[in-house]
């Protein structure tokens, strides 16, 4: 079997995040550093006239959705009860903006709300959902009463703004930037895991993941609409995939990570939470991997995933169960499976003609071993040698097919 050898520069100190508690820290020296205003952070305090946004939001000052934000976003009546809230004057929170360069900003935190104003103002928006207001249903701005209309152009957004002087360093306003994103959504709805470490480290992986869990062969295996031909040609994806609860909280890209970072999975012992695994692995690769190796593993990563499609279809990451009625195929796809299955099936691409053409025998072999191995591929064995045990009865039993040719 050929060994799973990292990449130059790939193997990565995964040891416990640094907790940020510093012993033996005088009274004086926190003073001075409060003095010193070495963290903080420069505000300053806006608003807007609704009837303005759209301008502003066309006129290229405004990034509306930074990498550091999350996907979500807001349907129609969320939007439609928004222009219900400034139709009766309820207070809105302030979004939070961050100036780039000067008078150009990144939105931090409103995106939602600019979205559904813009749709608002151009007639793109059909209210619905409304609470207090069903009047209104079913009309657009430019159909509502000319006093209604006025007196929600009366009103205004409030802004606050990170001014350009907070940071002293490109590196620095990253920082700050995730910081303030993450804090002021704490309090609201929860972030997920990889929204988490996508909001507190910013690099290579950011970039490039999200992009990796749009390939065809992925979303298909872990039933996420793929993409189509306009996706493909503008990159912008269609409503069916906003809707998708895995894309939405980016699941999607924690399980791209998953692959990543299991390669260096046995090595680490003990094992921590999978969280804390794929947290250290996030921020120590976005610190230190370079582009080339990232676009190496992510041709590795689409490699495999394709075999692995091609080979087991719909079934790739499902595993087997017992049941009353006997040991059946567990109708989703299973994390512990396609960890086990894509590093098995990724030392194997040398032999992705042999095993394309054996699929049959594969998935008859695959159905056993699970069955066999029952008790290795419960979910409850995460040590490190239950995690290479997993990954070596997959490749043996490839390495079996391919050594029968």
């Amino acid at each position: 079997m050929r060994p799973r050898a990292l990449m130059p520069g790939e193997a990565l100190d995964l040891l416990p995040a640094d907790t940020g508690l510093v012993e033996g820290v005088s009274e004086e020296q926190i003073t001075a550093r409060y003095v010193s205003g070495e963290v903080r952070i420069v505000t300053e305090q806006g608003r807007t006239q609704l009837p303005e946004l759209p301008g502003i939001l066309d006129s290229g000052r405004y990034r509306v959705q930074p990498d550091y934000q999350r996907r979500r976003r807001w349907s129609a009546v969320k939007q439609s009860r928004l222009v219900e809230s400034f139709l009766m004057n309820v207070p809105i929170p302030p979004i939070f903006l961050y100036e780039f360069e000067y008078a150009r900003y990144e939105v931090m935190d409103g995106q939602q709300r600019l979205g559904a104003l813009q749709a608002f103002y151009k007639d793109e928006l059909v209210l619905t959902g409304m609470e207090y207001w069903r009047e209104l249903e079913g009309m657009t701005y430019s159909t509502l009463p000319a006093a209604l209309r006025q007196g929600i152009d009366r009103r205004y957004l409030s802004s606050i703004v990170l001014l350009y002087e907070t940071a002293s360093s490109e590196q620095q306003a990253e920082r700050l930037k995730q910081l303030v994103f993450e804090r002021i959504n704490s309090g609201g709805v929860r972030l997920s895991p990889q929204e988490s470490r996508n909001a507190a480290s910013f690099g290579v992986l950011s970039e490039v993941l999200p992009k990796l869990a749009r390939t065809p062969a992925f979303c298909k295996a872990w039933g996420i609409p793929e993409p189509d031909e306009d996706e493909l040609a503008s990159g912008v994806v269609r409503e069916e995939v906003l809707d998708d609860s895995r894309y939405q909280s980016m699941e999607d890209v924690e399980t791209v990570l998953r692959f990543f970072a299991h390669r260096q999975r046995t090595t680490v012992a003990p094992l921590r939470s999978m969280k804390t695994f794929l947290d250290s692995y996030w921020t120590k690769a976005n610190a230190t991997f370079t582009h080339q190796l990232v676009d190496q593993l992510g041709r590795l990563f689409v490699e495999t995933i394709e075999l692995v499609y091609d080979v087991l279809a719909e079934r790739a990451f499902y595993l087997r169960r017992s049941r009353p009625t006997g040991r059946v195929w567990v109708p989703r796809p299973t994390l512990i499976a396609y960890d086990a299955v894509m590093a098995a099936f990724s030392r194997h691409l040398d032999n992705a003609a042999v095993l394309r053409a054996k699929r049959d025998e594969i998935r008859s072999r695959l159905s056993d071993l699970y069955d066999e191995n029952a008790a290795d591929f419960d979910g409850r064995r995460t040590d490190p040698q239950d995690v290479a045990k997993r990954d070596e009865l997959l490749s043996s039993m490839l390495e079996e097919v391919v050594a029968a040719e």
